[in-house]
C-alpha cells in the first residue's frame, strides 16, 4: 500500500456511474416489479452500498477507509438503467474506489437479476464523474 500517514485527514467525496444497457420489455418488469428475483432495483442498491464497504477487501493495496455515506440510485431511460454511486469519508486518501466498486457491484446485480429475461444486456460507462476534497 502506498504510505499516506503524513497527509491530513480531509472531507472526501466521489461519485461514479455505470450504465446497464437492456430492451424495453425488460425495464417495464422492472418497473413493475415482476422479474422472477423480485424487486432488483433494492437489491442492486444495497449490494452496491455493501460493496463501497467492503472494497479493500476486493482491490489488493486499496485503503480501507471508514465510509460516513454511501448510496446507490438509479435513473431508468429508454435504452437502459443510469447507476450513480456516491462515497464520502474523512480521510487522508479519495474514495473513488469505493464509488466505483458500487456502481459496479449494483450494475452486477441487475445484470444476475435480469439476465434471465434479457440475453441482451450490457454493462457500460463505468467511470468517476466527480472527486472532491475539501
Amino acid at each position: 500500500m502506498v504510505d499516506v500517514s503524513h497527509k491530513p485527514d480531509q472531507i472526501r467525496r466521489a461519485i461514479a456511474e455505470a450504465v446497464l444497457e437492456c430492451q424495453p420489455g425488460t425495464l417495464r418488469l422492472i418497473r413493475q416489479k415482476a422479474l422472477p428475483k423480485g424487486d432488483v432495483l433494492t437489491v442492486a442498491q444495497i449490494a452496491g452500498v455493501l460493496a463501497a464497504k467492503k472494497t479493500s477487501d476486493l482491490i489488493p493495496l486499496c485503503h480501507s477507509l471508514p465510509l460516513s455515506h454511501a448510496d446507490v440510485q438509479f435513473r431508468l431511460r429508454r435504452d437502459g438503467i443510469h447507476i450513480r454511486a456516491e462515497a464520502s469519508t474523512t480521510a487522508k486518501t479519495g474514495v473513488e474506489m469505493e464509488a466505483l466498486t458500487a456502481a459496479s457491484v449494483a450494475a452486477l446485480t441487475l445484470y444476475d437479476m435480469c439476465k434471465a429475461v434479457d440475453k441482451t444486456m450490457t454493462v457500460t460507462g463505468l467511470r468517476v464523474v466527480e472527486k472532491v476534497k475539501e
